[in-house]
């Protein structure tokens, strides 16, 4: 057998977090091999033991920067189970309000500012015809977002400035002109002017979260047992803002992102039915935003819960919490090679090194991401995940949003398991959620109007074991807590993307992002293009880690974490 070629990418750039990815070549340069390793330690679970279990999530939320809200709601709700605790309907309304804001917020800015230079080229936008650009964007939708030729022709003046200065900024290090772009610069001007205005979108969207939950990120008012922003609630203009503000970033989903997505189906529709990027076979999510107020899981909600094994789409498995462990043959912790349920888990670190040239230790051990299994097997979660087992079940929003994309580009049903696929779901998950908002905002009003202003529900704090499942916007999303003489006396978080980012396991099946890797051709080897695209696709999100850096590598300085 030839030997393969290396190729490592560390860190991977334009996520959260730190990541490392190693693929092995062959001759023709396709991945046969593929490897993915977390660089830095989690230990939020080290963090939360001992402290009162009020606080779980106001202190939870730090494990991210980005999907913050969803850390907080779900480690609120954990607490609220070991204590049986059912929320009132407002501080239900409210949560969903505030968590559709971190799904818009996120999904846009993942795709304009970390994912979308994936498929556009901005340098090669200079050359375009703005007159041209502006025509082309009427193929995609009826009124296109902010679309002129003087707007085209004003964003190339402005980029022009940037590239003459030699100081690209956030347009540095791409591998422009790279061969597997493939937009004509008519295309790219249109993404380059949606990249621009969606700066302005992910703040109008973060100022919304702000108006119920205080601030972004890491809003305040989830409390166990309700919210707390009562008054902002009771009072119509804040209401009115919220609501205005997240029509206007619906507004810019509908005619512009919805349309680029459009576009980039289109243009990559040979990607999509070579099933480029499809990955693991299994895909799994927890649900979302409760429609009823009733105890998880036996409410209705937006996002269907539940389980799709080997890409059978005729079946969508129930849910089973009891078949979720994490497997730690191949990361640094301690424990059971083959796993153990969140319940039963510790966070016992065990850092093994690197092989002496730097490589990863492919036999041993080689990430601070454990190996999630449900049933035993990996499992995507995500939009692409929600988009399945919702039409897989039945679902008429999830199935009228993915049968008109498909009546747009003239995919077929099989292009969804593919790097493009993914992408183009994570965009008609934000759609649906930008048609629900004004729905939840109108149910508040009317609770308000007829009286009801309850937000929370007394409590008394007692031992007890909970926990909380739910869709956050990479993926699945759970925490267990136990609580025991008024303290967390254990906690456990298994978060998106240690499900997506997962080594091998015992039984050495790949994760996600690895088995996605595997068959991808490299056009480039030293510009790995195609291996950042699909990798992308997933939206990392490694900041579950505790980590501190300095440029130059130096140890800044040690702590001790005492229990």
């Amino acid at each position: 057998m030839a030997t393969l070629k290396r190729v490592t990418i560390d860190p991977v750039t334009r996520i959260e977090g730190h990541l490392r990815i190693e693929v092995d070549l062959d001759a023709d340069n396709v991945v046969r091999e593929a490897y993915s390793s977390s660089t830095l330690f989690r230990g939020i679970e080290l963090v939360l033991k001992n402290r009162d279990p009020r606080d779980a999530g106001l202190l939870a939320q730090r494990i991210c920067g980005v999907c913050t809200y969803s850390h907080l709601e779900r480690a609120t709700e954990a607490v609220e189970a070991a204590l049986g605790i059912q929320v009132p309907p407002n501080a239900r309304i409210l949560r969903n309000l505030l968590h559709a804001a971190t799904f818009m917020h996120d999904h846009v800015v993942h795709f304009y500012h970390l994912h979308a230079m994936d498929w556009f080229d901005p340098v090669a936008a200079l050359q375009a015809s703005p007159a041209k650009a502006a025509a082309e964007a009427l193929h995609y939708a009826d009124t296109p977002y902010n679309t002129s030729e003087a707007t085209y022709r004003a964003v190339q003046a402005r980029i022009k400035q940037v590239v003459d200065s030699g100081q690209l900024g956030p347009f540095a290090n791409g591998f422009w002109g790279h061969p597997a772009y493939r937009l004509t610069p008519e295309q790219n001007l249109i993404l380059l002017s949606h990249y621009l205005d969606a700066l302005n979108v992910q703040r109008i969207i973060a100022q919304a979260q702000a108006v119920f939950g205080g601030k972004n990120p890491h809003p305040q008012t989830v409390v166990v047992g309700g919210v707390a922003s009562v008054m902002d609630m009771e009072d119509p203009s804040r209401v009115g803002e919220f609501l205005y503000k997240m029509k206007s970033a619906g507004q810019f989903v509908s005619q512009a992102y919805l349309p680029d997505l459009r576009l980039l189906g289109q243009a990559y529709k040979e990607e999509a039915a070579a099933g480029i990027g499809n990955g693991v076979p299994n895909f799994m999510d927890y649900g979302g935003f409760p429609l009823e107020d009733l105890p998880w899981p036996q409410a209705r909600e937006l996002f269907v819960k539940g389980v799709i094994l080997n890409r059978d789409l005729s079946r969508v498995h129930p849910l089973d919490p009891a078949k979720i462990t994490e497997d730690v043959t191949h990361a640094w912790y301690q424990g059971p090679e083959k796993g153990l349920p969140p319940f039963d888990e510790e966070t016992l670190p065990h850092y093994t090194g690197l092989e002496p040239d730097g490589q990863l230790q492919r036999s041993g051990k080689y990430s601070w991401i454990k190996a999630p299994r449900y049933d035993g097997k990996p499992m995507e979660g995500g939009p692409l995940a929600r988009l399945l087992i919702a039409t897989a079940a039945g679902d008429e929003a999830f199935i009228r949003l993915k049968q008109q994309f498909e009546r747009d580009t003239g995919w077929e049903p099989s292009y969804w398991f593919s790097t493009v696929g993914r992408t183009v779901a994570r965009g008609l998950e934000t759609a649906l959620l930008a048609e629900a908002v004004p729905g939840w905002v109108n149910e508040l009003v009317e609770n308000v109007s007829r009286g009801q202003t309850e937000t929370y529900r007394p409590y008394e704090l007692k031992d007890g074991e909970g926990f909380a499942l739910g869709a956050a916007p990479r993926g699945a999303l759970g925490h267990w807590v136990k609580i025991k003489d008024g303290k967390i006396a254990g906690y456990q978080a298994v978060v998106p993307s240690t499900w997506n980012a997962s080594p091998r396991d015992h039984l050495g099946q790949l994760g996600p992002y690895e088995a996605a890797l595997i068959h991808t051709r490299l056009a480039k080897p030293d510009q790995p293009l195609e291996v950042l695209r699909t990798i992308h696709s997933f939206d990392p999100c490694i900041a579950c880690a505790v980590h501190v850096i300095d440029a130059e590598g130096q140890e800044l300085a040690q702590f001790e974490v005492r229990g």
